[in-house]
């Protein structure tokens, strides 16, 4: 079953004929993490890096912000039997898409936060596809844990 991930969703599952899906990642990044032994997955859709910039608003959509969504990603992965250090972790957008002169480098701050948050708690990314000026849309098979990646001008891929 499609269980479409929004702007600002987290989804996650145990359900081997779910694929997760979020369409249309252009300064956002989809963060994507699977337990190959227990077969949990989830998927992670943020626009922003800091919930500080708007503190009404993360306690309404954690999911907007990369310091408050991408904790609760892992968290709810665990309590359905996923395992950190089993996590096959990717990421993917940050792209600069409707800032071409690059004033708010919203891609980069995004992508930025990301790392830093990965980095304080030893989460390691095994495939990424960062930056440029393209939209993606990507999705992972809980079954099998397949990524698969559409990028506008590059076409369709595994990642």
């Amino acid at each position: 079953m499609k269980v479409v991930v929004g702007i600002s969703d987290m989804k996650v599952s145990n359900k081997p004929g779910d694929v997760l899906i979020t369409y249309s990642l252009g300064s956002c990044i989809g963060v994507v993490i699977w337990d190959p032994v227990v077969k949990v997955g989830g998927m992670l859709h943020y626009m922003l890096p800091d919930s500080n910039l708007d503190k009404e608003r993360s306690e309404q959509r954690p999911f907007m912000f990369a310091d408050s969504g991408i904790p609760l990603l892992f968290k709810e992965t665990y309590k359905i039997g996923a395992v950190k250090s089993r996590l096959i972790v990717k990421a993917v957008g940050g792209s600069q898409v409707m800032d071409a002169n690059g004033v708010f480098n919203i891609g980069k701050r995004n992508y930025t936060m990301l790392r830093k948050i990965f980095w304080k708690n030893k989460v390691m990314i095994s495939k990424e596809d960062i930056g440029g000026a393209v939209n993606r849309t990507v999705s992972l098979e809980i079954g099998s844990g397949i990524t698969r990646l559409k990028v506008s001008g590059r076409g369709e891929f595994e990642l």
